[in-house]
């Protein structure tokens, strides 16, 4: 400048996260799904989650694409919302996935089981709590694999939550995302819940569902950990 002054110019450099989803429309600002860390995964990659892996962090951790993470929310949305809410059964082995779900089904309409899921559940009709499914939603295939293992059984579709270390064996929809983090499962789950509202004419596109993310986290009080427990 001809003052001798130097011009500031702003910070404006992004993370690869935010210039990857640069220029799509997400279901929530790009800012918000960072901070919930739905995109973080483990250290650990199978080749079945190799096309939603964007990078390896230099800590070892890879890194979901945050872009499929929410394409593959609508799509699933779209498929769920045709189906009776009381034929849809959501899961979650994991102490994190408790509140999730609980109000995930609170909001949509579907039925939850939530902790140990005891074999016999779809697939013995003498069994007491026997459920004929028409879907199955699933937290981690992993954790909840006898459910998985009874989808399989019955012929149900099953759609799944899968971190970077998931395969697919049995799964018909992956939802790529990180399933371990209490804000990453509370951000899906709430997505999801919005969108199925949305799908079925019973929320406007614009709209929001009256509970917030935060009411969807599983707070460390209500399980009375610090951490979760491993669950494999």
């Amino acid at each position: 400048m001809s003052n001798g002054e130097e011009k500031t110019v702003p910070n404006v450099e992004k993370t690869e996260e935010e210039a990857l989803a640069e220029g799509v429309s997400l279901l929530l600002p790009i800012d918000v799904l960072l901070s919930a860390g739905i995109h973080i995964g483990t250290r650990i990659k199978t080749s079945d989650m190799e096309p939603f892996i964007y990078r390896i962090r230099p800590d070892g951790l890879y890194v979901l694409d945050v872009k499929k993470t929410d394409e593959r929310i609508k799509i699933a949305a779209k498929f769920i919302a045709q189906f009776n809410p009381s034929e849809v059964v959501v899961i979650s082995a994991r102490l994190y996935g408790k509140t999730p779900v609980k109000k995930f089904c609170e909001t949509v309409g579907t039925r939850s089981i939530i902790g140990r899921f005891m074999p016999g559940v779809f697939s013995n009709p003498a069994y007491p709590t026997y459920v004929e499914p028409q879907v199955i939603i699933v937290t981690d295939p992993k954790a909840d694999r006898q459910a998985v293992k009874e989808g399989i059984l019955v012929g149900k579709p099953i759609v799944a939550i899968c971190d970077t270390e998931n395969d697919f064996s049995g799964v018909d929809y992956v939802i790529p995302a990180n399933n371990k983090g209490r804000r990453a499962l509370a951000t899906v789950y709430w997505l999801l819940a919005r969108q199925i509202l949305r799908e079925r004419g019973e929320l406007q596109q614009d709209a929001n569902i009256t509970a917030t993310i935060d009411d969807f986290e599983t707070k460390l009080a209500d399980v009375g950990v610090t951490a979760e427990p491993d669950m494999e």
